[in-house]
């Protein structure tokens, strides 16, 4: 793998030259991505890959078609700090999962527009606001009073 990052970084500085590559360093944050190890992979993983879109959110859909199939389409969370996979919209999961060989963009282009609903990301955890509990549950602040339950009792005497 050190190998192909460094022909990669190689191969970036001869097609756009060291001070764009630089500044190329600097834009893209590869410098604040050190301290997490996930983010810092996945800085690593894009280089030489091919920017295909972003969507409304501001992840970023990358290509890299000279390596390992199923394994060359992934998403750069906008949100650095909190990711998770429900953040990517609809139209853009059928790109990452090879459904479709149909970017994003071109989807939402061919979508009728009184269909569908607006992507919403799920927060279930996230937070105790967020988290279902059960109306029997003990962290359920409108918890069920089960003292009010009475057995069932026969009408008929023997």
């Amino acid at each position: 793998m050190a190998s192909s990052v460094a022909k990669n970084i190689l191969k970036s500085i001869r097609e756009k030259g060291f001070g764009a590559f630089l500044r190329e360093l600097k834009d893209e944050g590869y410098l604040r991505c050190l301290p997490d190890g996930n983010l810092l992979q996945t800085k690593i993983h894009n280089i030489g890959a091919t920017l295909v879109g972003v969507d409304k959110f501001g992840n970023k859909y990358y290509e890299k078609l000279n390596t390992q199939y199923g394994r060359h389409r992934w998403v750069e969370y906008a949100e650095k700090s909190r990711y998770n996979a429900s953040q990517v919209p609809a139209e853009w999961h059928g790109w990452l999962h090879f459904i479709t060989d149909h970017t994003g963009d071109e989807l939402l282009l061919l979508k009728p527009k009184r269909y569908g609903v607006e992507h919403k990301e799920n927060l279930s955890g996230e937070g105790e606001q967020y988290i279902y509990h059960s109306k029997g549950h003990a962290l359920n602040p409108g918890q069920r009073n089960w003292t009010r339950y009475q057995p069932w009792q026969s009408k008929l005497e023997p």
